[in-house]
């Protein structure tokens, strides 16, 4: 099979709800179920995050980075991690420990590799989503951070899978980044995007991502994420978008809000984004 089929055929079973995910991540999505039940409560949460060591690490890691620790005083246990972060970033952790076990089981180095600087991106991604919706687009900074966290969901996906068909990922032709853009991208990700039960202003936002539409100054889920993702330091390994913005470009933007700018703003949240970051990683 060439490459191009390989990649369709993956996005039709996408498409069709057809994924197949490491047994892991069965695992994690139940545990995800859980924690959305109405009827979950902090000491339930605890015991089902701390069920998942990396979701347990992760958990008290937000809990004590700048962003949420704002009085300095570090949680050392899970239940009081959870009670300081709250279900809603709970939620959102789970489905990064999720996103990662997407990868678990790639043994390729190359593929890894891939794997592991998406991972980056990503991380890098929700942090800044989270630090723009708060200080400069006012929405929800759990939900942003949660879609910058996903929105290269398709693309875990598509390095899980890869192994399968030798050669799919080779760009030495500089056809594969086209290829996936039209013919992987969106089928593959609302597929995995949709079996991980991601909520609608999440999908409408990556949709927007897809598609390109962005104001400036930020003003919705989508302005924020693709904000993020022209900002975000290291850049997604899998393609570059045609006229997306470049590391070089993405340092000139810079606009007025309220008494001051995105450059003031980004520079007061640098610890902040770091911090979300490294717990993320």
């Amino acid at each position: 099979m060439d490459r191009l089929s390989a990649l369709k055929s993956i996005a039709a079973q996408a498409s069709r709800g057809e994924l197949s995910f490491p047994t892991n991540v069965d695992a994690t999505l139940k545990l995800q179920r859980a924690l959305n039940e109405p009827d979950c409560h902090t000491d339930m949460a605890a015991r089902l995050v701390q069920a998942e060591p990396l979701l347990a690490a992760r958990t008290v890691a937000i809990a004590n980075s700048v962003a949420y620790n704002r009085a300095g005083h570090d949680v050392t246990n899970v239940r009081a991690a959870v009670q300081r972060v709250g279900f809603r970033t709970l939620g959102a952790l789970a489905a990064s420990v999720i996103v990662r076990q997407l990868a678990s089981e790639i043994v390729d180095p190359g593929l890894r590799a891939k794997a592991d600087a998406l991972w980056i991106h990503s991380a890098h991604v929700a942090a800044l989503a989270q630090v723009i919706a708060r200080r400069v687009s006012f929405v929800d900074p759990e939900t942003a951070m949660f879609a910058g966290i996903v929105h290269e969901v398709g693309g875990f996906y598509l390095l899980s899978r890869a192994g399968e068909f030798p050669g799919l990922l080779d760009d030495s032709t500089g056809d594969s980044a086209a290829e996936w853009i039209e013919h992987g991208e969106v089928a593959i990700g609302r597929g995995v995007l949709l079996k991980l039960g991601v909520p609608v202003p999440v999908m409408g936002a990556i949709e927007a991502l897809w598609n390109g539409l962005r104001a400036l100054p930020p003003e919705t889920l989508g302005d924020t994420l693709l904000l993020a993702k022209d900002l975000a330091p290291f850049p997604s390994p899998l393609h570059m978008r045609p006229g997306a913005t470049t590391l070089d470009s993405a340092a000139t933007i810079d606009f007025t809000i309220g008494e001051g700018t995105l450059a003031q703003v980004l520079a007061e949240s640098a610890d902040e984004v770091k911090s979300l970051t490294a717990a993320l990683l």
